[in-house]
């Protein structure tokens, strides 16, 4: 059974980085790793994949990376499309699929949060920071009780 994340990118490294490394701590180690690069964020998405790449090997894990380019962010009706298709192919293959709604901009957030919830990821990831202190900071280096990575699919039930 293969594990899926499924997300998109930032301007901010930590973002794209930290949920993952969260997740795999946990125990969530994906064998695929798609991500809709948006306009303006892709040398951020290329200075973040090696790490990533780097961070599943560590967990025992091998990262098969796709990247999805959008030409327009408000390209809503492509964002959907993206997060359903991939929520989709994965359910169908009964592999798992977690959505990070953690990096991009709030609207790509709340349209992955949905689609994630609509079309029955195994997981739809938050990455919580208890305080502003540690923004900008790697995963390792903030304290454990400073940081969650909340399951919706859980909450929301």
């Amino acid at each position: 059974m293969k594990r899926r994340w499924v997300t998109a990118s930032s301007t901010t490294f930590e973002a794209m980085v930290n949920p993952i490394a969260a997740a795999c701590t946990e125990g969530y180690v994906p064998d695929e790793y798609h991500i809709l690069v948006t306009p303006g964020s892709a040398e951020d998405v290329e200075r973040a994949i090696p790490l990533i790449e780097t961070t599943v090997a560590e967990y025992g894990g091998d990262l098969d990376v796709t990247r999805q380019t959008l030409d327009d962010e408000m390209d809503f009706a492509t964002i959907v499309e993206y997060y359903q298709g991939a929520i989709q192919t994965t359910t169908a293959r009964d592999d798992t699929v977690a959505v990070d709604v953690t990096p991009g901009r709030k609207f790509m957030s709340a349209i992955a949060f949905r689609a994630g919830l609509q079309y029955d990821a195994t997981h739809v990831f938050y990455l919580f920071l208890d305080s502003s202190d540690f923004y900008g900071q790697p995963y390792d280096a903030i304290p454990r009780p400073a940081i969650s990575l909340v399951d919706f699919t859980e909450v929301v039930g």
